[in-house]
């Protein structure tokens, strides 16, 4: 077990989160750049949960919360300490945000192919949907910035 904490990111470290993703999380986002992370802390300043251990990012989630739905997003782990209860930590951290802010349901985003995070969302009690499909249509000018236009 290592000693970690969770605290909630700051503005000023999004290049270390967007690091840590590349490093550790599965897949990326059309918002994986510093604008888009930036955005998210301004917008809710405990939205993105980080796992800090020496002073170095170890995990992550967004914990998001609209009012309405509490989503969770890009739980990951630092490959090196995975299998430590930090995923369990950010999840109940997240979990408990959600609760004090009147949230009576937690969802999360999982890439299909991803089946180390099927398990460990399996394993958290979190159940997968079958009868839900995602639905995206890019916004007009990020599609246009995507394509490089």
């Amino acid at each position: 077990m290592i000693d970690f904490q969770i605290r909630a990111a700051t503005v000023d470290e999004a290049e270390a989160v967007l690091a840590f993703w590349r490093e550790s999380a599965e897949g990326t986002s059309v918002s994986d750049d510093v604008d888009g992370v930036t955005r998210l802390v301004a917008r809710d300043p405990e939205a993105l949960l980080l796992a800090l251990a020496d002073g170095r990012i170890v995990g992550s989630v967004i914990a998001g919360w609209d009012g309405w739905r509490a989503s969770l997003y890009r739980l990951a782990v630092l490959p090196a300490h995975r299998r430590r209860g930090i995923s369990t930590a950010l999840l109940r951290a997240a979990e408990e945000r959600f609760a004090a802010l009147g949230g009576r349901r937690a969802d999360a985003m999982v890439l299909e192919a991803n089946g180390t995070g099927r398990m460990v969302w399996a394993a958290a009690g979190y159940e997968r949907e079958d009868h839900w499909r995602r639905w995206v249509k890019p916004l007009a000018g990020r599609q246009e910035e995507q394509e490089g236009r």
